[in-house]
C-alpha cells in the first residue's frame, strides 16, 4: 500500500469504528439516559431503535447513490452528518430531541457503512483483497464487542452526553485524513431512482419495526400490519426495478449461489452474535450480580480474540476457500455458544473468559473470508450494491438477534439468557452449514469476473 492508500484506510477504519460503536454503547447507557431525561423505559428504547431503523432503511439507497455520484462523496458526507449529529446528541435536552438526533446519526452511519467495503475493494487488488477486508472485519468486530466496555468506562468517569461527545474529535480527525486520501471510483451512468429509494426505506423500516414489536409481544394486528407494509412496499420496489441493470436491492446478485450463501451466512452469524451480546450483560448483571464495569470486562475476551483472528483469517482467505474457513470458524462459534448456555450456576471468571474466547476466535475466523466471498462474487462495477448488502445483512442479523433476546426473556423469564444463547448456537450452526455448502457450489458468474479483473 502507498502512504496515500494507507491514510485512506485509516480514515475509513476510524469512521467505521465510530458507526459500529454507536450501535452498541447506547444499550449500556439506556437506563442512565432514561433517568436523566425523565423518560419511561419503554419510550427510551427509541434511542436505540431510531438509530438502528434509520441505518437499515437507508443503507441500500445510499449504496446505490454511491455508485452514481461516487463512493467517496457518500462516505465523506456520511462522516460529516454523523459527526454533526453526535454533537446534537451530546447537547440534547429531551427524549424527542435525542431520538431525532439519533435518526440523523443513523443516516450518517449508513452512508459510511454502505460504501466502505466498496472503497476497500478500490484500494486493494483482488489478490490482496482479503487483507483489506480482514482489517475491516477486525474493526467492525472489535468495535461492536467493546461497545459495552467503552460505555461502562465513560459512564464511570462522566455523564451519558460524553458517550456522544467523544465522537467529535475522532470524526474530525477521520475527515481531515480521508478528504485528500480516499480514492475516487468509477461512476455508474444510471440515474438515482427516488421512488425506489423511498419504497426501500419504507420496506426495511417496517420490517425492523415489526421485529421489534413482535419481540415485545405487541398486539398481533400491529405486527401483521407492519409486515403487510413491508410486503407491499417491497413488492412495489421489486416491480419498479424489474429489468434494471443495477437495482437498488440487488436481487440479480442473489442468483449467484456464492453471493446468496455468503449473505445467508452473514445474517445467521450476526444474529448469533446479537443474541450473545444483548443477553450476556443481563446474565452477568442480573444473575451473577456483576457491576456494569465488570460486565464490560467479562465481554472483553470475545473482542480480543476477534482482534487476533480477523487479520489472520483475512490473509488465509487469499489462499484458501472462504467456505472452508467460514465453516470452521462458525462451527467453533457454535461450540462456544453451547458452552456459554451450559455455564454452571456460579462460574469462575476464568471459566467465563475461556468460553468467551472460543466464541471470539470462531467469529473472528469467519468474518474476513465471508466478506471477501461476498465482494468477490459480485462484478467490480456492482461493488457498491454488494457493499450495501454486506452492511444490511450485518444489521438485519443483529436486529433479529436483539428481537429474539427480548422474546426469549418474555418466554423464559430468568432462564431467558440460556434460551437466547441456545438460539445463538443454532444460528451459528446453520451459518456453518451455509458456509460449507459454498465448497460444493459453482458460481457461474465468478470465473468470468475474476478473469476480467
Amino acid at each position: 500500500m502507498t502512504p496515500l492508500e494507507r491514510r485512506g484506510m485509516t480514515a475509513m477504519l476510524l469512521a467505521v469504528a465510530l458507526a459500529t460503536l454507536d450501535t452498541a454503547i447506547a444499550n449500556t447507557a439506556l437506563p442512565a439516559i432514561a433517568a436523566d431525561l425523565h423518560a419511561t423505559p419503554a419510550a427510551s428504547v427509541w434511542i436505540i431503535n431510531a438509530y438502528q431503523l434509520s441505518m437499515v432503511a437507508t443503507l441500500l439507497p445510499l449504496a446505490a447513490l454511491g455508485g452514481i455520484i461516487g463512493h467517496r462523496r457518500v462516505y465523506l458526507s456520511g462522516l460529516i452528518l454523523f459527526t454533526v449529529a453526535s454533537a446534537i446528541c451530546a447537547f440534547s435536552w429531551s427524549l424527542p430531541t435525542l431520538v431525532a438526533a439519533r435518526l440523523l446519526q443513523g443516516v450518517g452511519a449508513a452512508a459510511i457503512m454502505s460504501v466502505n467495503t466498496a472503497l476497500i475493494s478500490a484500494i486493494f487488488p483482488i489478490h490482496r483483497l482479503g487483507r483489506g477486508l480482514g482489517l475491516n472485519a477486525l474493526i467492525v468486530g472489535v468495535s461492536f464487542a467493546v461497545g459495552p466496555t467503552v460505555a461502562s468506562i465513560v459512564l464511570s468517569l462522566g455523564t451519558w452526553p460524553w458517550l456522544f461527545a467523544v465522537n467529535l474529535p475522532v470524526g474530525v480527525l477521520a475527515l481531515l485524513i480521508g478528504w485528500p486520501a480516499l480514492p475516487k471510483t468509477p461512476k455508474s451512468p444510471h440515474d438515482f431512482d427516488r421512488v425506489a429509494a423511498a419504497l426501500n426505506v419504507v420496506t426495511f423500516a417496517a420490517l425492523i419495526f415489526a421485529l421489534g414489536e413482535a419481540a415485545q409481544r405487541a398486539p398481533t394486528h400491529v405486527v401483521l400490519a407492519a409486515l403487510a407494509v413491508t410486503a407491499v412496499a417491497g413488492g412495489l420496489m421489486l416491480h419498479r426495478e424489474r429489468g434494471h441493470p443495477a437495482p437498488m436491492l440487488p436481487v440479480d446478485l442473489f442468483r449467484r449461489p456464492m453471493f446468496a450463501l455468503s449473505t445467508m451466512t452473514a445474517i445467521c452469524s450476526f444474529a448469533a452474535q446479537g443474541l450473545a451480546f444483548v443477553s450476556l450483560p443481563f446474565y452477568f448483571e442480573g444473575v451473577l450480580g456483576r457491576s456494569q464495569v465488570e460486565t464490560g470486562f467479562l465481554m472483553t475476551p470475545w473482542s480480543v480474540l476477534v482482534a487476533l483472528m480477523a487479520p489472520i483469517a483475512g490473509r488465509l482467505s487469499d489462499r484458501y476457500a472462504p467456505g472452508l474457513l467460514g465453516g470452521v470458524g462458525l462451527a467453533i462459534l457454535c461450540a462456544g455458544m453451547v458452552s456459554l448456555a451450559m455455564l454452571p450456576a456460579n462460574p469462575h471468571v476464568l471459566d467465563i473468559g475461556i468460553r468467551m474466547s472460543i466464541c471470539g476466535a470462531g467469529f473472528g475466523f469467519f468474518q474476513s473470508p465471508n466478506l471477501k466471498a461476498l465482494m468477490a462474487s459480485a462484478p467490480r462495477e456492482r461493488s457498491g450494491g454488494a457493499s450495501g448488502v454486506v452492511a444490511t445483512a450485518r444489521l438485519l442479523g443483529q436486529a433479529l438477534g436483539a428481537a429474539l433476546v427480548a422474546l426469549s426473556f418474555g418466554i423464559a423469564g430468568k432462564h431467558g439468557p440460556a434460551l437466547a444463547l441456545s438460539l445463538g448456537a443454532g444460528f451459528a450452526g446453520a451459518a456453518s452449514i451455509a458456509s460449507g455448502l459454498r465448497l460444493v457450489t459453482r458460481d457461474p458468474g465468478a470465473a468470468p469476473m475474476r478473469a476480467a479483473e
